[in-house]
This record gives structure tokens, sequence and C-alpha cells, in this order.
């Protein structure tokens, strides 16, 4: 039991350097970031964090929001609000090359990058050990507002969380769009050829994973 567990975290870590690398091709095509990146990137230009701290701060932040509306937090959840914005500063540290400048080449990038963070979600949420915090922020207002498509309430937290990225400064532009319409589409098709369904997952909290590490469960 222990092995699969400790297996499954390892699973987890890597399948969030997948996601993470997606989310470095984004900001290396560098024709505007998604609502969360360019929050991070907003935090980053007023702040000593750099890009990677910052996103910890946002995503430990939202786990905090999740914790307190009840939301359901494995331990794939805390791994993704601790390491993934890390991972990225990572990837963005590591690059030789300046900053994309062909518009056409970063939607290009930006799409793959999209790719890749799929299949990074792909690899993590198949262990079964919970969302990370932004999704599981979005599941937990879906719940409080049921007679609203879950699609109308993430526009309406990315459209909260973008205008807040862009009051700090943050990089807007036509990935911006991209990233706001599009990644949904490109996630889709990635799940398609995989068939993968993540609404099949059942996810285990903290606690039943700790109580399967003591041969309890």
């Amino acid at each position: 039991m222990r092995r699969r567990i400790f297996g499954e975290w390892l699973r987890i870590v890597w399948g969030l350097l997948v996601f993470a690398f997606g989310v470095h091709l984004t900001i290396f095509a560098n024709i505007g970031l998604a609502p969360w990146d360019c929050l991070g990137m907003g935090i980053a230009r007023h702040s000593p964090l750099n890009y990677g701290l910052s996103m910890t701060l946002v995503a430990v932040t939202v786990l905090g929001i999740d914790l307190l509306l009840r939301e359901r937090v494995g331990f794939g959840t805390v791994i993704d609000a601790l390491l993934t914005g890390n991972f990225v500063q990572m990837f963005n540290d590591l690059t030789p090359l300046p900053p994309n400048e062909n518009v056409w080449l970063g939607i290009l990038l930006m799409l793959a990058g999209y790719a890749f963070s799929a299949l990074g979600m792909y690899l993590y949420m198949r262990a079964g050990q919970g969302c990370g915090p932004r999704d599981s922020l979005l599941i937990a207002l879906g719940k409080r507002l049921p007679k609203i498509p879950i699609g109308f309430v993430e526009i309406g937290l990315w459209a909260a969380v973008l205008l807040a990225g862009w009051l700090l400064g943050g990089p807007v532009g036509i990935g911006t769009l991209i990233g706001t319409f599009g990644a949904g589409a490109v996630m889709q098709v990635i799940y398609n050829l995989l068939g993968f369904e993540p609404r099949d997952i059942r996810h285990r909290d903290v606690f039943e994973v700790g109580r399967e590490l003591h041969g309890k469960a």
C-alpha cells in the first residue's frame, strides 16, 4: 500500500513537471499570459518575489480559501500548490533563448504549452489525490452557484483574476484571449485522444490517504 502511494506521489510530481513546462512555453511565447499567470507576473512586479514564488503564494492563498469553503484537499492539491510555480520558474531560468518576438510562432508555442499542460494534468490527476487549488476553487464556487453553468462560473473567476493581474501590470495580449477561450479546447482534444474523463476520477483527501499509509483504510 505504501509503495503504491509513494508511486502516486512520484506520478504527481512528474505530471506537475510536465504541466509546468507547458506553462513555461506559454510565457516564452511572449504574446500575453493566461489570467492566473498574468496575476503571478503582476505580483512579481510589485514585490521582491519572482514569478515562481508569486505563483506559490497565490496557490497557497487559494488553497486556504478552498479549506474555508470546505473542499476536499488531497496530497496532490498540496504538492501542486508548493511545486508548480517553482517548477515553472526553474524552466524560465534554464531557457537559454531570448523571449520570442514572432506572433505566429508565439501562437504555436502557446498552443503547444496548453497541450503539455493538459498532458501534465492527465498524469497527476490519475493518481486520484486531489485537484489543484484553482480547480478546487472553481468547483467550490460552482457548488454555491448551482443555477449558473460551470463554464460561466469559470469565465467570471478568470475575469476577476485577469482584472487583478492587469491592474498589477501583468502582461495582457492576444495570448490572454487564447488562454481564456482556447486552453479548454486544447485540453478537450488531448483528453479525447487519451480517452480520459477527469470527472470519473475519485479523489482521496489527505485523511483518507493518511489512513491508507497506516494500513487503516
